[in-house]
Formats: C-alpha cells, sequence, structure tokens
C-alpha cells in the first residue's frame, strides 16, 4: 500500500452514504490507533467518545449547525479532554508506568516530580489549551489511519461544544468536548470527492537545512 497515495484519496468528507456503516473490527482498529496516539508526556488527557445512537446523532445536528456529515456517517466521534488535570493525574499516570514497566521508584521520582512542580506551575488556561493541543494531534492520527484503511471521515471543529456535553452528559465523566469527527463510507453524490486537492508545492511548504 502507497500512503501517499492513500493521503491523495482522503479528503474532508462533506456527503456520507446513510446506508452504509462501518464494520465492528473497523472500529476497534481506530480505537486501538487512538489509544496508540503519541501524546505530550504520554499523560493521554483525550478521551473517545463514538457514536452510533442515530436517534442521538440527530440531537446533536442542530448544536453542529445542521451539517448533515453527523447523522449521515456511520458513526460520529466526539474528541473530549479530561476537565481535571492535577497531581492525582500525573501520579496515576506513573503507577501504570511502574506496574507495566517495573521501573523503579527511583528512576520514576525525578521525571513525576518534574512533571508536578511544571503543571502546578501553568495556569487552568494554560493546562486546556495544552489538552486541547493533544485532542488535535489525536484526530490527526486517526484521520491518517482512516486513510490507510480507506475509511472516511471529516474533521470539524464547527459545533458547539457546551451543547454537545449537555447532550452526551459529558460533565459527569468530568469530560468537555473539543473537536467532532463523523466516519464512514463517501457519498457517490459528494462532488467533493473527486475535486483535485489544492496544496502548496513541497517547496513552499517544506525547508530542509542541511
Amino acid at each position: 500500500m502507497n500512503i501517499i497515495e492513500q493521503l491523495r484519496w482522503r479528503y474532508a468528507t462533506k456527503k456520507f452514504d446513510a446506508a452504509r456503516k462501518l464494520e465492528d473490527n473497523q472500529i476497534e482498529t481506530l480505537k486501538e490507533a487512538f489509544n496508540l496516539t503519541a501524546l505530550s508526556f504520554g499523560l493521554q488527557p483525550v478521551k473517545l467518545v463514538i457514536l452510533s445512537d442515530q436517534e442521538k446523532m440527530e440531537e446533536l445536528l442542530p448544536h453542529a449547525f445542521g451539517q448533515q456529515q453527523v447523522v449521515d456517517a456511520s458513526h460520529l466521534f466526539v474528541f473530549c479532554i479530561e476537565k481535571v488535570i492535577d497531581e492525582e493525574f500525573i501520579r496515576s499516570y506513573f503507577d501504570k508506568v511502574k506496574a507495566v514497566r517495573n521501573t523503579s521508584e527511583e528512576i520514576l521520582k525525578p521525571y513525576r516530580d518534574f512533571l508536578i512542580a511544571d503543571f502546578n506551575k501553568k495556569t487552568s488556561e494554560e493546562i486546556e489549551a495544552w489538552a486541547r493541543n493533544q485532542a488535535y494531534l489525536a484526530m490527526g492520527n486517526l484521520l491518517t489511519v482512516c486513510a490507510v484503511e480507506k475509511i472516511d471521515a471529516c474533521p470539524m471543529e464547527g459545533f458547539l461544544p457546551d451543547k454537545f456535553d449537555k447532550v452526551l452528559k459529558l460533565g459527569k465523566e468530568g469530560l468537555k468536548s473539543v473537536l467532532i469527527m463523523p466516519v464512514g463510507y463517501r457519498s457517490e453524490q459528494d462532488e467533493c470527492s473527486t475535486m483535485e486537492k489544492v496544496r502548496k508545492e513541497i517547496s513552499e511548504s517544506v525547508i530542509e537545512i542541511r
């Protein structure tokens, strides 16, 4: 498989085929890929909510400015961030490192203490901005995996997070939504699927320093 060809095939799908649904194994692949995304410090402040409930997707439609992808897609992915990222959150990560790798406390303590001190210096706004950046990394990773797996997707910022949070009861989970991404199969009626990509020349977008 040529990854560049797959990325050329990928586009932000404007019309989904509502009759076609992703298989369970495809969703499992995307879940695994999400969980394996490389994120800052390994802290994973991002969670993924996966919706396939048609009634719930219809309920969310007006809060996504009527963008039909939200209801026509096979599944709707909602990228969320933790509302509380504190010392306890950081310690829980290092506890997992110790359990999985059997790393000694002597090795873990300096890095753990550094992160705790560093996050204690940050404002809540700075921490939220950092967490949001991780959500973008996770979405970017999934967009590439979708391309490889021939799954159509549409990354979206155009929605009302507070309304999504209320409908999905994300506050009870300590989460807030930041991005959404419908996934499924493109409709044959989507004219955008055959349009040429518009990109700068590589020489204009990449600087090589030798």
